[in-house]
C-alpha cells in the first residue's frame, strides 16, 4: 500500500495496521518525502490552515524526588539545572503577558516534582484565574493529581491538563522506578473524566523501538486525550541519557507522521528538542503532519526565537490559531 492510499484509508476512519507501522518505520529518502504529504493532508483535512501554538513557565524547577532517566531536574543527578521554589505570581503574568504578545495561545504552568504541597497548589489556583482573564488559555502540569485537585483546578479556570506519559508502558521501567505507569495513566484519566482538555505525550529518542512507539499512541487513543506533545531528547550531562545520540530529522519527522496517522483528529504538537533535532529549520514539523508548536523556552532548555517561529509559518501559508 502507498502513503497515499493509506491517508485515503485513514481518512475514511481506519486504523492503520502493525504492518503499515513498519512500513513508516523503514521509509527511506522519497519514501519520507511522500509520507510527510500524506500525514500533512491528513493534518489539514481536520485543522485547516492554523498551527495552535503554546508556552510555558518552568514556575518550579529543580529537586524532583523522581528518577526519570532524562530529567535535569531529577533530584538523584547531579545536573546543571536551576532550582527554586514556586515563583512569585508577577514573575508568571509577566511572562504570561509576553508569549500572548508573541502570539501564543496557550500557557501552561509547569513545575517540577511529583506533585505540589497545599501551599504551592493554592498559589496555582490563585494564577489560573489571572492567567485566563488576560485572554489566555491558561493550562498546568503539577505532576501527580487527585480527582479533588482535577476538579479545583476545573474550577478555577484551568482549560487543560498535560500530564505526559512520556513512553509505553513497556518501555517504562527502563525510564522511570519511582512512580508506577498507573500513577500517570490514573492522573490523564482524572483530567480527561473530569471534562478538561487533556495533553499528553511521550519523549522520543530514549531508546524505545517503533513497535514501543506505536503502542504509546494507542494508550492514548484508548485515553481520549485531545492534546499529544511530542518532545525529542536533548541529552542532558548528569543524567543517565546523557550519551543517547539527538535524533536525525528524518526520524523525528517519520515518528510525527506516525503519531499523525495513528492519531488522525488529535493536537500533535512538537515542543522540546525541535531546536536540536531541526535546527534552522525550525517549522518542518508542520510539514510532516504536525498541527502545533510550543514557542520560547523549554524547561531547562532553550526554545527558538518566537519572531522567527511565526515569520516561518506564515511564511507556509499558516496562520496561529487563536484563544
Amino acid at each position: 500500500m502507498t502513503f497515499s492510499r493509506l491517508a485515503d484509508a485513514v481518512l475514511n476512519g481506519a486504523d492503520i495496521t502493525d504492518k503499515d507501522i513498519l512500513m513508516i518505520a523503514h521509509a527511506k529518502g522519497d519514501s519520507v518525502e511522500e509520507l510527510c504529504a500524506q500525514a500533512s493532508r491528513i493534518r489539514e483535512h481536520f485543522f485547516g490552515k492554523t498551527v495552535s501554538l503554546c508556552s510555558i513557565i518552568n514556575a518550579k524547577s529543580g529537586t524532583c524526588s523522581e528518577d526519570c532517566a532524562f530529567c535535569a531536574q531529577s533530584g538523584h543527578y547531579q545536573t546543571s539545572s536551576p532550582k527554586y521554589a514556586f515563583l512569585d505570581e508577577e514573575q508568571i503574568l509577566t511572562a504570561a503577558k509576553a508569549m500572548k504578545e508573541a502570539g501564543a495561545a496557550r500557557f501552561a504552568v509547569v513545575t517540577s516534582g511529583k506533585g505540589l504541597t497545599d501551599a504551592d497548589f493554592a498559589k496555582l489556583l490563585s494564577v489560573i484565574g489571572k492567567i485566563r482573564a488576560m485572554g489566555l488559555l491558561a493550562d498546568a502540569s503539577v505532576g501527580l493529581l487527585t480527582p479533588e485537585r482535577v476538579s479545583a483546578l476545573k474550577d478555577a479556570g484551568l482549560c487543560a491538563y498535560h500530564h505526559n506519559l512520556e513512553t509505553s508502558r513497556s518501555f517504562f521501567p527502563q525510564i522511570c522506578t519511582t512512580h508506577s505507569y498507573d500513577d500517570d495513566v490514573n492522573t490523564v484519566r482524572a483530567a480527561v473524566d473530569a471534562g478538561l482538555y487533556v495533553c499528553s505525550g511521550g519523549l522520543f529518542g530514549l531508546g524505545e523501538s517503533w513497535e514501543q512507539r506505536a503502542e504509546l499512541a494507542r494508550t492514548l487513543a484508548e485515553l481520549k486525550v485531545q492534546s499529544v506533545p511530542v518532545n525529542f531528547l536533548s541529552p542532558i550531562p548528569g543524567t543517565p541519557m546523557q550519551t543517547r545520540p539527538i535524533m536525525s530529522a528524518e526520524e523525528a519527522c517519520k515518528i510525527i507522521a506516525l503519531l499523525r496517522f495513528m492519531l488522525p483528529e488529535k493536537h500533535i504538537r512538537i515542543c522540546g528538542g525541535r531546536p536540536a533535532v531541526f535546527g534552522k529549520d525550525r517549522v518542518r514539523p508542520l510539514l510532516c503532519g504536525a498541527s502545533g508548536l510550543m514557542i520560547g523556552d523549554y524547561l531547562t532548555t532553550k526554545g527558538n526565537e518566537t519572531d522567527a517561529d511565526l515569520k516561518d509559518i506564515l511564511a507556509l501559508g499558516l496562520s496561529p490559531e487563536q484563544a
